[in-house]
C-alpha cells in the first residue's frame, strides 16, 4: 500500500489540477491549441515523473521504478485509445471547442471506474491466483487482435447497441444546446448529442480497460501503484489527443507496438508463477518496443503523388 503522505499529496494533486483545468484555464471552453496542449503534455508527464520521485523518496527504488513502468505501460496503451476518440467525435459531429468537455467529464467518470476495477482485480487475483493465466490469456489475445486490426475499419457509432439503448431510456434530442448534456423542449427533460458522445467515451474507455489494468496488474499489484499511475496516464491522455490528433496519421507503425506490448505483459502475467521477469527488463522491452515504432514510422516514406 501506498505511503499516507504520498496518498495526501497525491489527492491533493490531482483536485487541484482538475480545478485549475477546467475551472479556469478552460472555463469557456475553447478548442486547446497545438501549443497549448503540447504544453499541458509536458506538464501531466513531468508531474507523473515528479511524482514518481517522490515514490523514490518515500517508499525505495523498486517502487519508483515499478510506478514508471506502469505508467509508461498505461500511457503507451491510451494512446491507442485516442483512434476511437477520433472516431467518436466523428461519428456524432461533436464541435471541435466541445471535445475538451466530454473528455474532461469522460476522464472524470473514467477515475471512478478504474478505482472499481483496479480494487476489484487486485483482490482477485492475491485469492485467486489461477486468474493470472486468465488475465494473460485476454492481453495476449487483445494483442492479436490489435495487431489484426484493420486501419481503415468503419464502425457506425450512431447506430451501436449503447446508443440505441440510451435513446429507449431517455430522450435524446438530435440539436446540440451548446455545451449543455441535457436541454428542455417543450417543459420535457432531453439528453443532448453531447450526451451520447459522452456515454460512448465512457463506454469505450470500460472496453479499453479490458486490456489496460490486466497489464499494469503483470507489473505489479499494489493498488496504490496500479491507480496512480492509471491517473497520472489518463489525465495526460486529453491533452495528448489535442496535441496528436492532426500527426497520428504518421505513427503507421504504433498499433504492431502496442500490440507487441499487450502480448509480453500477457506471457509475463501468465508465467509469473513460474519465471520472474525484473521489472526493469519490462520497462526496457516496452520502452525499446516504442522507439522502435516511433522510429520505423518517421522513416517510412509517403507514397509518391498519384501513385
Amino acid at each position: 500500500m501506498g505511503d499516507t503522505t504520498l496518498i495526501v499529496i497525491f489527492v491533493v494533486t490531482i483536485a487541484g489540477c482538475l480545478f485549475v483545468d477546467l475551472g479556469i484555464l478552460n472555463k469557456k471552453g475553447k478548442t486547446p491549441s497545438f501549443r497549448s496542449a503540447l504544453a499541458w503534455t509536458g506538464f501531466w508527464a513531468g508531474l507523473a515523473l515528479a511524482f514518481c520521485g517522490g515514490i523514490w523518496w518515500r517508499m525505495g527504488q523498486e517502487s519508483a521504478v515499478t510506478f514508471l513502468t506502469a505508467w509508461v505501460v498505461e500511457q503507451s496503451l491510451s494512446i491507442d485509445n485516442l483512434f476511437v476518440f477520433l472516431l467518436i467525435f466523428a461519428s456524432f459531429k461533436t464541435p471541435s471547442h466541445l471535445q475538451h468537455r466530454v473528455l474532461f467529464w469522460g476522464i472524470i467518470g473514467a477515475l471512478a471506474l478504474r478505482a472499481v476495477c483496479i480494487g476489484v482485480g487486485v483482490v482477485a487475483l492475491q485469492r485467486f491466483g489461477w486468474l493470472s493465466y486468465v488475465f494473460g490469456a485476454i492481453l495476449i489475445w487483445g494483442g492479436i487482435k490489435t495487431g489484426l486490426k484493420r486501419d481503415d475499419a468503419d464502425e457506425d457509432l450512431m447506430e451501436s447497441r449503447m446508443v440505441r439503448f440510451a435513446r429507449k431510456l431517455f430522450p435524446i434530442t438530435p440539436r446540440y444546446d451548446g455545451d449543455r448534456f441535457f436541454t428542455r423542449e417543450n417543459g420535457k427533460l432531453y439528453g443532448t448529442p453531447l450526451f451520447l458522445t459522452l456515454l460512448v467515451v465512457e463506454a469505450s474507455d470500460l472496453v479499453f480497460a479490458v486490456d489496460s489494468i490486466p497489464a499494469v496488474l503483470a507489473i505489479t499489484t499494489d493498488p496504490f501503484i496500479v491507480y496512480t499511475s492509471n491517473v497520472f496516464a489518463i489525465l495526460g491522455l486529453r491533452s495528448i489527443f489535442f496535441a496528436l490528433a492532426h500527426m497520428m496519421q504518421y505513427f503507421h507503425y504504433l498499433k504492431y507496438a502496442l500490440a507487441a506490448i499487450l502480448i509480453f505483459v500477457g506471457v509475463k502475467i501468465a508465467a509469473q508463477h513460474h519465471y520472474h521477469v525484473p521489472v526493469t527488463v519490462t520497462l526496457c522491452v516496452i520502452g525499446g518496443l516504442l522507439v522502435a515504432a516511433v522510429i520505423a514510422s518517421l522513416l517510412r516514406r509517403k507514397p509518391a503523388a498519384g501513385s
